[in-house]
């Protein structure tokens, strides 16, 4: 048997140069069997963590890189998870946390994250197609999440493992991480009502997406029962670009009524319509409040008046990537399920408790 190297001593690989570390190279350093190595380095439940510890340090320390290849001839997969993404998205705010939380989750598993992009003109199909067609991840993470979701409804059916930032219609059949839009657009309207704003005016996600509905249909609720004036912003959403909301706010801000509430689904939007109203001469917090989600704490730096709820983005991609594996390792378990409400914290969901 090889002996063990000593802890926190830089190892000396006994390959020679120009040939690439092998599975066996590592069985040498470490004084472990080949195959405890294979299954230390796919996290193998019955092996330990300082034993995977170990091994995944040797890995590093020699340059050991899997080939994707061979494992996917062995185990029959490719230890990828794709993260697939609209390239017009909230890439300052939103969606760059989630990429960020995702793949440091990952970090020290077995498992790779790779984005898969698709355009506004492209059928969003087509990035999921490829995927399960092709064999060339192991599992998908995926947002905007439509009710009636098409790529939901394709990979239920495949069978594929998935998980979705968003809920669908079939939202006790899959995996998902949400935040509970319905009370963020309630408690939106109720801070404001506060403040004694009765014209309230909401810049809404794209209305096909369903955290949009629910968004609304939260905000319209409050706003019947506290009898305020509550409309949906016209014409752009909060997805927008910052110029076309700055334009559009512009218009509404000429008419009769003007809104003295604006309700934000997110960053981006939040900051443009700020910079519309004042270039009206309006006063945040003296001539009209904002209520904006945001995943990144800038908004009260930006405008000390704004009154932020935080979305912890960083918790979906996190639980979004143990929810991944789980589809992959256990298949025929309940999905693993979690919902963010403002202001509660997090609440766990499962087929026992939904």
């Amino acid at each position: 048997m090889a002996k063990k190297p000593e802890p926190g001593r830089r190892l000396q690989s006994p390959i020679r140069r120009g040939e690439k570390p092998t599975l066996k190279t590592i069985s040498m350093l470490s004084g472990l069997a080949v195959p405890t190595v294979s299954r230390a380095l796919n996290d193998a439940p019955d092996i330990g963590a300082e034993t995977k510890k170990r091994v995944r340090r040797i890995a590093d320390e020699i340059g050991y890189v899997p080939n994707r290849a061979g494992v996917r001839l062995r185990t029959g997969r490719t230890n990828v998870i794709s993260l697939v993404l609209s390239t017009q998205h909230d890439m300052m705010n939103h969606t760059a946390r989630l990429i960020s939380s995702l793949a440091g989750h990952l970090r020290g598993t077995q498992f790779h994250l790779i984005v898969t992009p698709f355009f506004p003109d492209e059928d969003p199909m087509r990035p999921i197609r490829y995927i399960v067609e092709t064999g060339s991840a192991d599992a998908i993470v995926m947002n905007q999440i439509e009710p009636q979701d098409p790529r939901v409804a394709y990979l239920m059916e495949k069978k594929f493992p998935f998980a979705t930032h968003g809920r669908s219609d079939w939202r006790d059949q899959h995996a998902y991480f949400d935040y509970d839009n319905g009370v963020f657009g309630q408690l939106a309207v109720s801070e404001l009502t506060k403040r004694n704003r009765r014209n309230i005016v909401l810049v809404a996600p794209p209305k096909t997406q369903n955290y949009s509905m629910e968004m609304r249909d939260g905000a319209m609720t409050m706003a019947r029962e506290l009898g305020v004036r509550m409309s949906v912003l016209s014409r752009v959403t909060s997805d927008s670009p910052g110029s076309e909301v700055m334009a559009r706010v512009a218009e509404l801000l000429d008419e009769p009524n003007a809104p003295d509430g604006i309700i934000c689904g997110s960053t981006s939007s939040a900051m443009a319509l700020i910079a519309a109203f004042e270039a009206k001469g309006r006063v945040i917090g003296t001539d009209f409040d904002v209520v904006s989600k945001e995943a990144i704490p800038v908004l009260q730096m930006f405008r000390p008046p704004v009154i932020a709820m935080y979305e912890d983005v960083a918790r979906a991609g996190e639980f979004l990537a143990m929810a991944a594996i789980d589809a992959i390792r256990n298949p025929d378990a309940p999905p693993m399920q979690e919902l963010e409400i403002p202001g509660q914290g997090l609440t766990l969901q499962s087929k026992e408790t939904t």
